[in-house]
């Protein structure tokens, strides 16, 4: 029986005519393929004197051995040998990311299903494809492929853009400004500057929500630009590649349409195992991209595209009755947007907060005129869709159709509050209110969807255990059918310094922000600046910036604030170009920066980092626990904030070469009895 055919040859896509001899055709049965033998080559290539120590280094700097690499290779090999399941806790130090990387990569190309490496930040994505994985296709002694996955949004379409560009851009662009934008996008393909669309860069987001690649609005290959489309071209890539490297959006929208419509509309390629680094954020990720969001901005946006009454504007400005009959139910749509969204916004205003939690049981008494409305311009749309002769047109109004249902469905669901074991609440995001609902049984849905034993999962992070046990973090998940690895630091613990401020105020004092203030100051002056603060709020980070900002200018001191005049890679970009610069983060300097050497010697953390309980998401989770006779506080609160110092503390030490010193500028840690459980969460000396 013939198992496995091999083609090769040279194509340029177009098949005049099959001729046999410009084929070479293997055929290799797989009773004769070799054995893999993972953990043999795993051996050879982490072990003293084997391949990476005999490679030259990475980036110039020497490759010694680790035993905690080479024990996570072992067990990566492991799992995919046997298809089950791996959650390893590997430090920063480890080399983590060569650990899963070689096993997986072997894995793949031995099986011919590519392996899916599923990340959350995008400095870690381009870290695996820029740097990693290129030194690893010198050293494995197999040739694979590799490819980024992005969303399709990312992706230029040239079907909506050369629609954009042509004699009707003035009425289709929203604001007349944007033609600025189109034009530069146009100039760059035209001069040939078209990388960045292939790669899925995101452009200008006005024009970009105009003409990017969209599943909706897409006439696959009917379209004239069918054959350099930049979406299809990446697909391509993906479906061809061994080690796919895309992010936990992409991955966890991809698996909750495989639980719905099976692989056939799947957006990823059929991968046969899965490794999820930085995998400390999966909770949150699933919460957040398993659930529902109205954002009105959105919608507003989506109906003004189509027509906007006040600019005259939209792919609707076209002569004939049916468009006349279709402006005036896209105006009416507009109209009842804004109705239905106004009683959300009074109740944040009324409660004079930028989120506010809704009933689960009590569904919401006023969706029925925006349904209707939409309905009936979902149904002219199809209509005029199916007798449209331009093609483009036709796929556009199709793609509006189709949009209609959606928000058909989303107000539907959110208003009956059909969502299963959801939290329902309301958030303000830049001056505009999104609808949310967050499903609260996350564990159960993984378990359902991920862990089910049909291929290899392999979670890792440097962040996962509470007193060094998995439970927590298998509880919140779901992780079922497999082990749970914890590696030790290769750090020395001489490496960091850990002291605290005893004589500090508690937070909730009212002398805490001046004595805050003050305490920096002394640290960071005394450490020659090269620190980070980290808050746990802006109200507390503005409060100390704006004391202390003149007298670190004084001393001619950079201080970096977020929030402030730059984002968050600029500013980091800024802090590592800058010596003895101090850079003031909240929430997401707390993870994922790495500034090793000189630039940082300080991480100055102001406070525990216990969540708001005001978060509706964190109230609904507390609350559920509470009701299963469990302490919300023992099994959620004070793991949570236990795992988010760990992370904190993280930043400072990056390689054997860092030193320097943690302060905590919150006396809880040594007068509160749960305090012990944050210092032996950490590898420092002092205490």
């Amino acid at each position: 029986m013939i198992d496995t055919v091999f083609f090769s040859g040279e194509s340029d896509g177009d098949f005049d005519g099959f001729n046999p001899d410009d084929f070479a055709v293997n055929y290799i049965p797989e009773s004769e393929q070799p054995p893999l033998d993972l953990h043999g080559l795993c051996q050879e290539f982490f072990a003293a004197g084997g391949v990476l120590a005999q490679s030259g280094g990475v980036n110039g700097a020497p490759c010694e051995e680790r035993p905690q690499q080479l024990a996570m290779a072992q067990a990566v090999a492991g799992a995919l040998d046997s298809g089950s399941n791996l959650c390893i806790e590997a430090p920063t130090g480890v080399g983590k990311s060569f650990a899963y990387l070689v096993p997986l990569i072997h894995y793949a190309v031995h099986s011919r299903r590519p392996a899916l490496i599923s990340t959350e930040t995008i400095n870690l994505q381009h870290q695996l494809i820029d740097k990693d994985l290129p030194f690893l296709q010198q050293l494995c002694g197999v040739e694979f492929k590799v490819a980024l996955a992005k969303g399709r949004s990312n992706y230029l379409c040239r079907r909506r853009l050369a629609m954009l560009s042509g004699e009707q851009r003035d009425q289709l662009l929203p604001v007349p400004h944007l033609a600025a934008e189109t034009e530069r996008i146009i100039r760059d393909l035209e001069r040939g500057n078209d990388q960045q669309f292939n790669d899925g860069v995101r452009g200008n987001s006005a024009v970009w929500s105009m003409v990017c690649s969209e599943s909706g609005n897409c006439a696959g290959a009917k379209c004239e630009f069918f054959r350099n489309c930049y979406y299809f071209r990446a697909r391509r890539k993906w479906d061809e590649a061994d080690i796919v490297v895309a992010n936990h959006a992409l991955f966890l929208t991809d698996l909750a349409i495989r639980e719905e419509c099976g692989n056939g509309g799947a957006l990823l390629p059929d991968y046969g195992a899965v490794l999820i680094d930085e995998a400390h954020t999966l909770e949150n990720s699933a919460a957040s991209h398993l659930g529902l969001h109205l954002n009105k901005l959105g919608f507003i946006g989506t109906m003004n595209r189509l027509y906007h009454p006040d600019r005259a504007r939209g792919l609707l400005m076209r002569s004939g009755a049916e468009m006349l009959e279709l402006r005036a139910l896209s105006q009416s749509v507009r109209e009842e947007l804004y109705g239905f969204f106004a009683p959300y916004e009074e109740l944040l205003k009324k409660n004079d907060s930028s989120s506010l939690r809704l009933p689960e049981d009590k569904p919401d008494p006023f969706p029925d005129r925006l349904v209707d409305a939409l309905i009936k311009l979902e149904n002219l749309l199809s209509d005029t869709a199916e007798n449209e002769e331009d093609e483009s047109l036709k796929t556009e109004l199709s793609s509006y159709r189709d949009r209609c249902r959606g928000m058909i469905d989303a107000v539907s669901d959110f208003t009956s509050r059909s969502v299963p074991e959801a939290v329902y609440y309301l958030e303000e995001e830049h001056d505009a209110v999104t609808l949310c609902a967050s499903p609260l049984n996350v564990a159960e849905l993984l378990g359902k969807m991920l862990f089910n034993g049909s291929l290899p999962v392999i979670l890792c992070s440097a962040t996962m255990t509470v007193a060094g046990s998995f439970d927590y973090y298998r509880e919140r998940t779901g992780f079922t059918g497999g082990d749970m690895m914890q590696l030790d630091s290769p750090f020395s613990p001489e490496q960091a310094q850990l002291t605290v401020e005893k004589q500090m105020p508690e937070p909730d004092s009212p002398e805490y922000l001046e004595a805050l203030a003050e305490e920096i100051y002394r640290l960071v002056e005394e450490n020659d600046g090269s620190a980070f603060v980290l808050f746990t709020s802006y109200r507390s980070l503005r409060f100390c910036a704006a004391k202390l900002r003149p007298r670190f200018e004084a001393h001619d001191r950079v201080l970096l604030e977020q929030g402030g005049d730059f984002d968050r890679s600029t500013m980091l970009r800024i802090f590592k170009e800058t010596p003895h610069a101090v850079l003031f983060g909240a929430d997401s300097f707390w993870t994922g920066v790495d500034v090793p050497g000189e630039n940082l010697t300080m991480v100055i953390i102001t406070r525990l980092p216990f969540a708001s309980p005001g978060s509706p998401v964190i109230a609904a989770r507390q609350e559920r626990l509470e009701a299963a006779g469990k302490s919300s506080f023992a099994h959620y609160s004070l793991p949570e904030a236990v795992l988010k110092f760990r992370q904190g503390v993280g930043r400072l030490i990056r390689n054997r070469t860092d030193r320097g010193r943690i302060v905590i500028l919150d006396s809880r840690v040594v007068t509160k009895r749960y305090g012990s459980q944050f210092l032996r969460s950490v590898n420092c000396t002092g205490r």
